[in-house]
């Protein structure tokens, strides 16, 4: 398959627009239209919200960019202190925006005295699905690949201006399968957003989002490190211990402290 998609949509001198930073807006307006009825209905006002967006958004935005460039040799970033900010040189680590936003929104509930596993709830949600416009952004780019396949889904990046290491040759369509990752995930989130108890939504997504990149980074293109497993294998080890152990944690602080029942109306008896 051939794709010869311009990632730059328009210039405007030395300023390029590129497909890639208007799927991220795309995905943050579309996630929150999703994410703000699901947080009324844990009791979320909109005033809380917005306290939290208004920082949680950049956050998460910096988070995934500081960790891409900490997984890079640092060198060009140290000469060129500068890249470290440009993102549309193509970089992202979603991982990075996973660790800040969560940091952030646990910070801000805890200053708002909300619930802090609503929240968290609330934030897998729009994650999951600003992820899933993030990954058309990939695609079209052709900055999320898989090693170089004659499948017949494969993807020969034709246009110039892509990120594709070579334009002749087909690569396994990676940001696809993260994608379609994504999609069934949301699915299956969605389904179950009222039937979980606090926090529950977000245990679910963070462990299974990282079991997804264990598997999906079998055919991703990146360094192997240690034990025949890439960055994100490793990352995605580490936050399955660790979500585990706090899940864990939830389930047993719930049961031994029971939240007690609202007490039932009098009954009035009529003379």
């Amino acid at each position: 398959m051939h794709i010869n998609i311009n990632p730059i949509i328009f210039s405007l001198g030395p300023l390029d627009v590129r497909w890639y930073g208007v799927m991220y807006v795309v995905g943050i307006a579309v996630g929150l239209l999703v994410a703000w009825p699901y947080a009324k209905s844990k009791g979320i006002t909109s005033v809380q919200m917005e306290n939290i967006v208004i920082w949680a958004v950049p956050a998460g935005l910096v988070g995934a960019r500081l960790y891409y460039v900490l997984q890079q040799p640092l060198g060009p970033f140290i000469s060129e202190p500068w890249r470290i900010i440009a993102a549309w040189e193509g970089g992202m680590a979603f991982y990075g925006a996973i660790f800040a936003v969560v940091a952030t929104v646990i910070f801000l509930a805890w200053r708002q005295k909300m619930n802090i596993w609503a929240m968290l709830d609330v934030a897998v949600l729009f994650a999951i699905v600003g992820q899933f416009f993030g990954r058309i952004g990939n695609i079209i780019n052709g900055d999320v690949l898989g090693y170089p396949t004659t499948l017949p889904w494969g993807f020969t990046y034709t246009n110039p201006n892509s990120f594709a290491p070579s334009h002749d040759i087909a690569y396994q369509p990676a940001a696809v399968y993260e994608a379609l990752s994504n999609v069934i995930l949301f699915s299956i989130m969605f389904s179950l957003r009222h039937k979980l108890k606090h926090g529950m939504l977000f245990f679910f997504y963070i462990l299974s989002y990282s079991v997804s990149q264990i598997l999906l980074f079998i055919w991703r293109d990146n360094v192997i490190l240690f034990w025949g497993l890439k960055q994100a294998q490793l990352t995605a080890i580490g936050v399955i211990v660790v979500g585990l152990a706090g899940l864990i944690w939830l389930l047993i602080y719930r049961r031994r402290n029971p939240i007690p029942a609202a007490p039932s109306a009098p009954s009035i008896k009529e003379d």
